[in-house]
């Protein structure tokens, strides 16, 4: 790395060294010039000679400081990618309590799957400006914008038990302005909004218009219609009342004790980590037979966009506004196009919990999982965490690690309980039918959405059975998701 900012530091050099040369060399005074304003062009070239210099040494200053930040942001990579050529320790060097539990040697170092080449991320995308130089564990409370909680509303009068959910955990109304946005000029539920008076912002969707549906979708009106809500109260919400950060929340949701903090905590992972795009309260596979109740603490990263209380910033709606669908926003933002690799943060223990039964869906899912989710009722303080574990530098490598070198099992064994020890298992999996069939058996969700399953990361699904943890993952050698599986 040091022989490369050698040569750039020559490069640059000789560069400016010819700029200077040049500049002299064109206007430098005519020798034969013998007229009586001869020493004012004088003057004037040499002047006009300093001011570009000057112009371009300024330049040169502010191009080798943005070098200097891409070869450091590079050579940290570099060290990152040489710890992980080097042995792998047994354990991680997280402290907090079973994030990656004890691992059995089953598997050697060299059958463990690395970082597929589809899967990096551009090297040179440097965080937040107002984040420069800070890591992870030295961004202050302080430090963390507004977050607006934006909470999208139709004809639910029972918005209400959402609203009194989020003010009563709502550490501080001016760091969590609430804004509800509403469609459908459904008159007893905009009553019931404006009961709250001044503890929050009243936005109503202008457009109340009809949408051309195509024949075979008039069905599916319902989804074309959120699609539009969420576009405009998204634009209005980032461009408009000028917030750089906003958590969506559906009038349906009824949140945990710690939602705020929750947030709050993650919010500098969102912030740091450009592999990151979303953060959310809801696990999937979060019912109280599926998760650990004893960890509320774990956090986990997933290729799966889970929604259902999520974080987003203003930069990612600037990415997605110009393409934004007209149906089915939550699934066209799973596909590839969208995500690009990014993945989001999801807790062990959901923060946020469904009671609308009736929506749009008819129920779909709810009688056989949403409604069976677990909300966490313990506080914890995830702004005093130490959260780096999740940065995917250092998540991956223990996260695929732990997973291929514990046991490999069959769902009757894990059933039976018929497997000596405490550590973790591997259920595996090869083909679409039979990660669907073995996930029935478990009770996970088993559909796909772009050959994404529901809270996988890196292919594997996570999930507590019988008070451990179980991995149900592809082979060592996955080469990433096919679009197929859906």
């Amino acid at each position: 790395m040091r022989k490369k900012q050698f040569y750039i530091f020559v490069l640059l050099s000789l560069f400016s060294w010819a700029v200077v040369t040049y500049f002299i060399f064109r206007h430098r005074p005519l020798g034969n010039k013998t007229d009586d304003r001869g020493g004012t062009n004088v003057m004037q070239h040499l002047t006009k000679l300093e001011q570009e210099l000057n112009q371009q040494f300024s330049s040169n200053v502010h191009f080798l400081e943005k070098l200097r930040q891409i070869i450091k942001h590079r050579a940290e990579l570099e060290d990152l990618e040489g710890i992980q050529k080097e042995e792998l320790p047994a354990k991680p060097e997280v402290k907090d309590k079973n994030i990656f539990p004890d691992a059995d040697d089953s598997v050697k170092d060299d059958e463990v799957p690395r970082i597929h080449p589809n899967e990096a991320v551009d090297p040179d995308v440097l965080p937040d400006e107002a984040l420069k130089g800070k890591d992870l564990n030295s961004i202050e409370l302080a430090d963390v914008p507004v977050i607006a909680i934006l909470v999208f509303a139709c004809n639910r009068v029972t918005v209400r038990r959402c609203l009194d959910g989020l003010i009563r955990y709502r550490p501080s109304p001016d760091k969590f302005p609430i804004v509800v946005t509403q469609d459908c000029d459904h008159k007893a539920t905009s009553d019931v909004i404006d009961s709250y008076g001044d503890q929050l912002t009243h936005i109503r969707q202008p457009d109340q218009s009809d949408i051309p549906v195509p024949t075979k979708e008039k069905k599916f009106k319902g989804y074309f219609k959120i699609a539009r809500h969420y576009g405009w109260a998204l634009n209005y919400t980032f461009y408009e009342l000028g917030y750089d950060t906003v958590i969506i929340v559906e009038d349906d949701l009824e949140v945990s004790p710690d939602f705020f903090e929750y947030f709050l905590g993650t919010w500098k992972l969102l912030a740091l980590d450009p592999t990151l795009w979303c953060v959310s309260a809801w696990n999937d596979n979060g019912k109280e037979a599926l998760v650990d109740a004893s960890s509320p603490h774990i956090l986990h990263r997933t290729d799966f966009f889970p929604g259902l209380g999520w974080m987003l910033q203003k930069s990612l709606w600037a990415e997605l506004a110009p393409k934004w669908p007209k149906s089915y926003w939550d699934d066209w933002v799973r596909q590839p196009e969208q995500r690009k690799n990014r993945a989001c943060i999801r807790p062990e223990i959901s923060r946020t919990r469904t009671f609308g039964k009736i929506g749009v869906s008819n129920g779909l899912f709810y009688e056989k999982h949403l409604k069976y989710i677990k909300l966490n009722e313990k506080f914890v303080p995830f702004t005093k965490m130490n959260l780096t574990y999740l940065m995917k530098d250092n998540y991956d490598v223990q996260f695929v690690k732990q997973v291929y070198e514990s046991p490999v099992v069959t769902f009757q064994q894990l059933k039976s309980q018929s497997v000596s020890g405490t550590g973790p298992l591997r259920i595996p999996y090869n083909t679409k039918d039979a990660y669907k069939r073995t996930a029935k058996m478990l009770g996970l969700m088993d559909d796909f959405k772009s050959g994404v399953p529901r809270t996988g990361y890196r292919g594997v699904v996570s999930f507590s059975y019988k008070g451990r943890r179980v991995y149900l993952a592809p082979s060592a050698n996955w080469k990433g998701y096919d679009p197929t599986w859906s």
